[in-house]
Formats: structure tokens, C-alpha cells, sequence
């Protein structure tokens, strides 16, 4: 069920289906994230991945309220709540949240638990919700990575606004860390920014760059671009390992650093579509083993894929 067409009439069924299925892919964090001098309004540049969020919603009529599993998933379970009462629909209702994201970790997993939530409700009353609907119901939970867009989009992440669509990224591979622990977004986005504004400038400068780098399929911009994000970070999250993550980048010659910025994952940038990718992804690999121990390697979305993702309900 596709949030993206925003000219669709706000209706539903009067019978729902037995089962409603949603989904929602994550990000590895940011490729840009910051403040622009404009309005100085927060934003990021969504960087999607294949791992993703499943929801099942099933309608309980004898019930009068809506029971979520795990049931620490209660921003899934307060949206659910919102929806239903947004276009009066009966009130009670089990909803299962599952898959592949890591949690606390800056890939968008809360994000993407809302935005499969929200499906799988539309999914069950065949709801036409405009995404811009969405975003308004979102906003009331948290602030949101823009997961309910397809490809990469530049996001208002603390106000839940699309900023613009840029389009889909060329496939990348991202040899990956974590550095440990989780991070509260939530908590996160309370932070002021230290920004001066020279560098509220420097981010301006860079999501144009990265935009028009994305549109013309230029990868190693959008690799310096993601680097200059990350190192502009530190100010805000330091990440201990980027100056070892660096290093191995000009080593094996990566297209760049890309990390989650309210997180506690970084990542080295390939193109399999390179001529020296299985080189380098093997040298990557052995070179973060010894900052890290624990290297894992994530795909980049593609439209090929689907961005509406029902494909794994095995657990139910």
C-alpha cells in the first residue's frame, strides 16, 4: 500500500480484511545530516537499505484496544491508536512488529516500525492515508527519518516534513561497525546545535552537491559528501573509530565514510560495480575486523526491490 501519491482521497473499507501487512525499509544513517542556514531548520539526506520492518495488524472486535508484540513497541502501538481514532474505526486490534533493522543503533528502525505500522493498517481497511497525512499523525510520536518516501529524499526529520525527492542512489555496499550501545533519537534531537554559521553554509553547499551528484549517478561525490557530513559530526556525536575508518577509506581507496549520526554505526562506502570491489571489500573487511572484531555488510535499496516490502511474515 503506497503512501506516496498525494492526491488520494482519504477513504476506507467498511470490511476490513482479516490480516493487514505493512513493511518499511531502514537507512544506514545519514548520507548528509544537519542544519541549514536558511530557516535553520534540521534536515538529513536518507540513505535506504534492504533490511526492514514488518507489522501485521489484525482487527480484534471484542476487544477496545490495540495490544502490540514485542510489547516494548508502543510508538507502533500509539500510531496505531492515532489512526484508528483519525478515521473512527473500531479501536481494538493485536499488532506484531518484526524484523532485521538494529534497534538504537541510527538505521532508522523506530521509523521504520511507524511507517510498516501505518501500512499495515491502511493495508487492512484499504485506506487511501496521503503521505503528507501521515507525516502529520507521525509528528505527534517523534521525530522521523523520511522511510515513508521511496529512494533518497532530503527530510525535516524534527518537524516530519519532506524537504524534496532526490532519487534512487546507484547500488553501494557498506562495510560496517558499531561502536556499542544505543542511542535515544528522541533525546538526541533535543540536543542544540553547535553549528557555527559558516558550517550551517558547508551544509547547504553539501546537500546541493549531493543532489545534483545523486541525480547524475556521481558516486564519488556523493562518497566526499558523506565523509564531510561525518567529520562535521564530531562536533555533535563524536564516533571514537572514524580517524581508523578514515585511514582504511584512503587505504583500500572506498568511495567514503558514511555514519549514523545519532548513532553508533559507521560504515566504509563500496561500488560493486567497480572493477576492484571484491578487493576491496575483502581488504575492508580484515582491516575493520581489527578496530571492531564484529563487521557487518548492508546492501543499499533499490526500487527493484520494492519499497513497500511485505516479503517476510514467517514468524506468524
Amino acid at each position: 500500500m503506497s503512501f506516496y501519491t498525494q492526491s488520494n482521497p482519504v477513504k476506507h473499507s467498511l470490511e476490513p480484511k482479516m490480516v493487514g501487512r505493512g513493511s518499511s525499509y531502514g537507512t544506514f544513517g545519514e548520507l548528509l545530516q544537519g542544519v541549514l542556514e536558511e530557516d535553520n531548520s534540521d534536515f538529513l539526506v536518507t540513505f535506504p537499505i534492504n533490511r526492514y520492518a514488518h507489522a501485521l495488524f489484525v482487527p480484534e472486535p471484542e476487544s477496545d484496544t490495540v495490544s502490540v508484540y514485542p510489547s516494548h513497541k508502543q510508538k507502533s502501538r500509539r500510531l496505531a491508536e492515532i489512526i484508528l481514532d483519525h478515521f473512527s474505526l473500531p479501536k481494538g486490534a493485536t499488532l506484531k512488529i518484526s524484523g532485521n533493522i538494529p534497534v538504537g543503533k541510527g538505521l532508522a528502525s523506530s521509523s521504520a516500525d511507524l511507517v510498516a505500522t501505518a501500512r499495515a493498517i491502511t493495508d487492512c481497511y484499504s485506506l487511501h492515508l496521503p503521505v503528507t497525512l501521515l507525516e502529520m499523525l507521525i509528528r505527534q510520536i517523534e521525530p522521523t527519518d523520511g522511510v515513508m518516501y521511496p529512494g533518497v529524499v532530503s527530510f525535516y526529520h524534527r518537524r516530519v516534513q519532506l524537504r524534496e525527492s532526490i532519487g534512487e542512489l546507484s547500488p553501494l555496499t557498506i562495510v560496517s561497525i558499531d561502536e556499542g550501545g544505543e542511542v535515544d533519537t528522541v533525546e538526541f534531537n533535543k540536543l542544540p546545535k553547535p553549528f557555527t554559521a559558516a558550517e550551517r553554509q558547508k551544509y547547504q553547499s553539501l546537500l546541493d552537491t549531493i543532489t545534483i551528484a545523486i541525480r547524475q549517478n556521481d558516486l564519488a561525490s556523493v562518497g566526499k559528501v558523506s565523509t564531510e557530513s561525518a567529520l562535521l559530526n564530531q562536533k555533535l556525536r563524536p564516533k571514537r573509530t572514524l580517524d581508523a575508518m578514515l585511514s582504511i577509506c584512503e587505504e583500500i581507496d572506498a568511495l567514503g565514510v558514511c555514519v549514523a549520526h545519532s548513532g553508533t554505526c559507521l560504515g566504509l562506502l563500496l561500488s560493486p560495480e567497480s572493477s576492484r570491489y571484491q578487493e576491496q571489500l575483502t581488504a575492508a573487511g580484515a582491516l575493520l575486523e581489527k578496530v571492531a572484531g564484529e563487521v557487518v555488510i548492508y546492501q543499499s535499496w533499490s526500487y527493484k526491490e520494492g519499497w513497500d516490502n511485505h516479503a517476510a511474515f514467517n514468524d506468524y
